[in-house]
């Protein structure tokens, strides 16, 4: 062959190679497509199909290697197991170790399309209060809320999960104020998140937050909410104030106050605090109790293990 000949097949091999490396990488892909499509369909012939489904989900490979070998269809990819998972979830009472799998294949979709806010959602309520893992729930749920801050119903589920699963009223109520900051957020979000900081012990946080919400928040009906809602967060605060100098009193002298202005003219407090709303702070003798006469009811979460609660 001559010299002119071999430069000449070289050329033409190399302006091929693109195009023969993408149909190499095509056919790997596809290849990956039937095997999958393969272990599907032997699996459906299984009696318990359901039990095989939730089988074939320990086998997927985790996403940051199954991402690069869908050729930039991972979002269809996610679609498609999605739809998968929608055929298991909560359908049956799973072992321990297919909610492991559940959740694996829930980290495999969300890594192929990180913004697949629902599958969060859903996945976080499922291994919650299906599999009582709220382990697996909470960490696919942080997951979602670093990957779509602009999701309010993430953060409000991780503080329901802190809050009522785990007893942290102070992680659950921190959660809730992210929520409740969040565009988008139902208008219930502030004052919920208001009365978990005051029911922490943490009345002056929650004047903090609202403060926050009523510079972001032109609108005057919501910022006349808020101001409400400030109020309150102030009664629960002159409360607290009065109880603890109640308790001194009590402690050193061994009984109730006679009246409020006691606490004053022995020195406990420097003044009694008026209340927001115009109304009065009265003093049971009996109990050494303080309410409010315009809010006798203290804010406090409705607890679901408090008689009355939700």
């Amino acid at each position: 062959m001559s010299r002119s000949s071999s430069l000449t097949l070289r050329n033409y091999v190399d302006s091929k190679a693109p195009v023969l490396a993408w149909a190499v990488v095509t056919l790997i892909a596809l290849s990956l497509l039937a095997l999958i499509i393969s272990l599907q369909r032997n699996l459906d012939l299984r009696i318990d199909s359901q039990t095989a489904k939730i089988e074939e989900l320990a086998q997927l490979p985790r996403g940051e290697y199954l991402k690069p070998a869908l050729l930039g269809y991972h979002h269809l990819g996610a679609d498609g197991l999605w739809l998968r998972l929608l055929q298991v979830l909560g359908k049956k009472k799973n072992t321990a170790d297919e909610y492991e799998w559940l959740y694996h294949a829930l980290d495999v979709v969300t890594t192929l399309d990180p913004q697949y806010a629902y599958a969060y959602y859903v996945g976080g309520v499922v291994l919650n209060n299906y599999a009582n893992r709220v382990d697996l729930s909470n960490r696919l749920l942080e997951k979602g809320h670093r990957e779509n801050p602009d999701e309010w119903n993430l953060p409000f589920l991780l503080g329901h999960n802190h809050y009522f699963v785990l007893g942290d009223a102070q992680k659950g109520a921190d959660y809730i104020s992210t929520a409740a900051r969040t565009s988008g957020a139902p208008d219930f979000l502030p004052g919920l998140a208001t009365r978990m900081h005051a029911e922490t012990g943490n009345p002056e946080v929650a004047l903090e937050f609202l403060e926050a919400l009523w510079r972001e928040n032109p609108d005057l009906v919501v910022r006349e909410k808020l101001e409400t809602r400030a109020k309150e967060v102030i009664i629960e605060r002159d409360l607290r104030t009065l109880e603890r100098a109640i308790e001194q009193y009590r402690t050193q002298h061994g009984m109730v106050p006679n009246t409020l202005a006691d606490l004053v003219s022995t020195g406990y407090l420097s003044h009694i605090p008026e209340e927001p709303f115009g109304g009065s702070y009265d003093l049971n003798t009996k109990t050494g109790q303080v309410t409010s006469s315009t809010h006798p009811t203290r804010l406090k979460v409705f607890r679901r293990d408090l008689e009355g609660g939700i």
